[in-house]
């Protein structure tokens, strides 16, 4: 009998996989709209962090070779008066302005969004300290404030040291801060509390809730993703505020202790300035920089974790 023959292989080709060739087309595009946002995200945002940095390492007045010092750097800030004093005085300066600020802003937007006369017009004088010039504002605030011949002293017929008394000077930077960010602060609540569905609020009123009821059990509650938007960069902003105080004060009015000049409203941007353009110790001004960093990065993960819990933001 003739012998049979091997069977026939059964095996099929598969067809080419288009399912993992689109997803990498896909990642492609994706990365290359990114592309942009990616390269701003490096160039202004994470290289100079690496620089600021590697330069607190480093010991350099701007003319010379910098000069790497490990933790020196970092021992003499943290052991400076001064800076310790800046420490304190931005933490009493945060306490002031972003409790105040905050209310006020909310209290504002909820008297807008009552549909009260003249509300499109006070929309926008809001906002108008918030986008003018923070430099200029401040040289018109310290002529309003000025002992001699200044507005409010005009006013009130009193010679009142503003800007120059111990006691004075950083409640008045404050109430000028807290001037010009209170229209930014009232848009986003005006947008949070439009942003609540009508059904919501006729469901209190329905229940007998009435308006502050409604405001303290409902809107409030609902404004907990603004209020954690606006907290968190109402801190960063307060922190880096440099150029009012600079010139309302120039972070005075000082005191001399132990050979240490400390200032009345010598926060720590204005001590970052300062190390840097003043005494040129570019090394200690990273150091300032880098603790400012860690600073903001703990209360910002602070926040988030006080509202994750906290927050609905699903209002449908």
């Amino acid at each position: 009998m003739p012998r049979s023959s091997a069977p026939a292989s059964t095996a099929v080709a598969r067809p080419p996989r288009r399912g993992s060739a689109e997803r990498r087309r896909g990642t492609v595009a994706a990365y290359a709209f990114l592309a942009p946002s990616l390269v701003g995200f490096i160039g202004f945002l994470l290289f100079p962090i690496l620089v600021v940095v590697w330069l607190s390492f480093q010991k350099w007045d701007l003319l010379g070779s910098p000069e790497w010092v490990g933790l020196q750097n970092y021992v003499s800030v943290l052991a400076d008066p001064e800076f310790l004093n800046s420490l304190v005085v931005t933490a009493f300066f945060v306490v002031i302005v972003i409790p105040v600020q905050t209310s006020l802003g909310l209290f504002a937007a909820t008297l807008l969004t009552r549909g009260l006369p003249g509300s499109a017009v006070f929309r926008v004088l809001y906002i108008l300290p918030w986008i003018s010039a923070p430099l200029a504002l401040g040289i018109v605030w310290k002529w309003i404030l000025a002992p001699t011949n200044g507005l409010l002293n005009t006013l009130l017929g009193h010679r009142i040291e503003w800007l120059t008394d111990p006691a004075l000077a950083l409640p008045s930077v404050a109430a000028v801060v807290i001037w010009t960010n209170v229209g930014y602060i009232t848009l986003f609540f005006v947008a949070g509390l439009l942003n609540i569905p009508d059904q919501i609020l006729d469901a209190a009123r329905i229940d007998g809730a009435g308006a502050i009821a409604t405001f303290w059990r409902v809107k409030l509650p609902l404004l907990r993703p603004t209020m954690f938007f606006v907290l968190v960069t109402s801190m960063i902003a307060v922190f880096q505020l440099f150029d009012q105080i600079y010139a309302l004060t120039k972070g005075g009015p000082h005191d001399i202790v132990d050979g240490a000049s400390l200032g009345h409203t010598d926060v720590v941007a204005m001590r970052l300035y300062t190390e840097a353009f003043s005494t040129f110790e570019m090394g200690e001004a990273g150091v300032v920089a880098v603790v400012l960093l860690v600073i903001l990065v703990v209360i910002t993960i602070a926040q988030h974790l006080y509202f994750k819990g906290r927050t609905t933001y699903d209002l449908s």
